[in-house]
């Protein structure tokens, strides 16, 4: 990595991955980063391939899910312009966040922010509005470093395309008064091999708790909007407290 780019990191108070640890991954075929298993039959590499571009619409959870087995596999993650995401979300989605950096306000021209962090960071969530010519050019410049870039919404001529198009939660009767799994039916597409149409439901959660933060959807229904925003978080938390028999 040139000295430049390492200055531009240290500048965001972001150490290069590359200086940091070394991946199994790296070791084995070096192409190819782990995802969960899964999430491994929607991409056409069977993970995250160095240097492609992948869009995700519709939910933070899948955006974050995505960065969970490279990371657990010793990668590096940041993720730029989300300040709704925090620690212990993605934790509770498997991320291991001692090898994630938050961005949350990368500034009114997040351009350099998102290059420098291209040359030294494995895996790259962007969700930042940007002009169709400077997303081109960050595209080029993850397959030129060999980063993954994820984009939160759509994004030009992206490799793979990841849409969340429902979103279901477990209910809040028959006694569960904490939102603990949940369905997301994902629809997929892109160029190449991953033009071939997919729609399957994923997973999240099993029996472990998930904070609400990240909620999508009525846990009763299966048709709102994957992300429902911050009204809809503050109805399922009162109605989380009335089962508990708390007042709202």
């Amino acid at each position: 990595m040139s000295r430049s780019a390492t200055a531009s990191l240290a500048a965001l108070g972001v150490n290069p991955a590359s200086e940091l640890t070394s991946t199994t991954t790296d070791h084995t075929t070096g192409r190819v980063l782990p995802v969960r298993g899964e999430l491994a039959g929607l991409l056409p590499w069977g993970g995250l391939r160095r240097g492609s571009t992948v869009s995700v619409g519709g939910s933070t959870s899948l955006l974050l899910a995505l960065l969970a087995g490279a990371t657990a596999d010793g990668c590096w993650a940041a993720v730029v312009g989300l300040p709704q995401v925090g620690v212990l979300a993605a934790a509770e989605l498997g991320v291991s966040v001692q090898r994630l950096a938050l961005v949350p306000r990368p500034g009114s021209d997040p351009g350099p922010v998102i290059a420098a962090l291209l040359d030294g960071i494995d895996l790259v969530a962007v969700a930042c509005p940007l002009p169709p010519a400077l997303a081109r050019r960050l595209t080029a410049r993850a397959r030129q470093r060999r980063a993954v870039l994820i984009a939160f919404g759509s994004w030009p001529s992206a490799d793979v395309e990841l849409t969340a198009e429902s979103v279901r939660w477990n209910r809040l009767d028959d006694g569960a008064d904490t939102l603990r799994r949940q369905q997301i039916s994902v629809r997929t597409g892109g160029r190449g091999a991953a033009g071939r149409a997919k729609q399957v439901v994923l997973t999240f959660g099993q029996e472990e708790e998930i904070e609400l933060p990240l909620v999508a959807g009525d846990p009763a229904r299966s048709d709102e909007p994957a992300d429902a925003g911050p009204e809809r978080v503050d109805e399922l938390a009162a109605k989380r407290a009335t089962t508990r028999g708390l007042p709202a």
